[in-house]
């Protein structure tokens, strides 16, 4: 029989690729059968598609403002021609806003820049996180002990009050905010990896890549994150639902998305005192905001128990 030793490092390399490959095939079948996971998926593909087709679907553009147009007033209600408001009036689906737009284009629209906030504050996130807490994990001593240290001066202040004293520094812009969100959100990331590096570094497999000779950044790379990835794509999908709510309730604040943009925080927040006198222009962008985030953490519970190994034993068990 051969030993590790003897085993060249590309049949390692090959091996470890097919057995992942299995294993994500499987894990795809878990993910199914869960039911949360698959109902928050169909939300959020259906939030992705009126974000793709945002132009096809929109009666209007999003910037248009019908004022002086005969028969509509500011912040009219909902305009739907089959259920009785005359032909000779334009059509709105969900009314008006205060500027005489129409929410329902505005609302398709902000799906756009809602996804994107979400995934570029997340991508931020998880790969400045992933980076030091790798690097702290693998390196360990005086290195670990910074990074660590600072990463615990973050949490120490609370996560949104943080959030809008950077913004409040940098100025109040969608671009600062996310960036603000996504420094608050690290040391969560960071300290993920760096207990799975802490765990896996001294793994046989990773003894034996060292024997063979392989660089610090091929065994942290290519043997050790990868055993980081499930935790990671869970905590990373429940927060995008956070990093959806935080910057939509700093542009709520007037910190984040400016006008005239279509952000539904945005939305919300310029006619939040409008409540009882035209409750659908801050229902309806609420409501839009709560339907995304709960398809995030609805789809993030379900990859948890799917890729949760103790719970799969428990289902296989039971």
């Amino acid at each position: 029989m051969a030993t590790v030793a003897q085993i060249p490092d590309d049949n390692i390399a090959d091996i470890h690729d097919y057995k992942s490959n299995s294993l994500w095939r499987l894990t795809l079948r878990r993910v199914f059968r869960q039911r949360s996971a698959v109902v928050g998926l169909v939300i959020l593909l259906v939030v992705v598609f009126s974000a793709l087709f945002a132009p096809v679907i929109a009666p209007y553009d999003p910037y248009k403002d019908f004022i002086g147009v005969e028969g509509v007033k500011r912040r009219d209600g909902p305009c739907i021609h089959l259920l009785g408001c005359p032909e000779s009036q334009p059509q709105f689906i969900l009314g008006i806003d205060g500027n005489a737009r129409d929410v329902f284009s505005r609302i398709l629209y902000g799906a756009r820049v809602t996804l994107r906030i979400g995934v570029t504050v997340i991508s931020v996130a998880v790969l400045g996180g992933t980076t030091l807490g790798a690097i702290a994990g693998y390196a360990g001593g005086t290195i670990d002990n910074i990074i660590m240290r600072s990463m615990d001066v973050i949490l120490a202040f609370p996560f949104f009050l943080l959030a809008i004293a950077l913004v409040f520094v940098l100025g109040p812009s969608l671009m600062n905010a996310m960036l603000a969100i996504a420094i608050v959100s690290m040391p969560g990331y960071a300290r993920v990896i760096r207990s799975t590096v802490l765990s896996v570094r001294e793994a046989d497999y990773v003894e034996a890549s060292r024997a063979l000779g392989a660089s610090s950044l091929h065994i942290l790379f290519k043997r050790i994150l990868p055993n980081a990835i499930s935790p990671l794509i869970v905590l990373a999908t429940l927060g995008i639902a956070t990093a959806v709510l935080d910057t939509a309730a700093l542009s709520f604040l007037g910190l984040g998305a400016q006008p005239p943009l279509p952000e539904w925080g945005t939305m919300l927040g310029s006619e939040r005192n409008q409540i009882f006198s035209a409750p659908h222009l801050v229902f309806v962008p609420g409501i839009a905001i709560s339907i995304t985030v709960l398809a995030f953490n609805l789809l993030g519970d379900g990859l948890r128990d799917a890729l949760d190994p103790r719970l799969v034993n428990e289902g296989k068990s039971g």
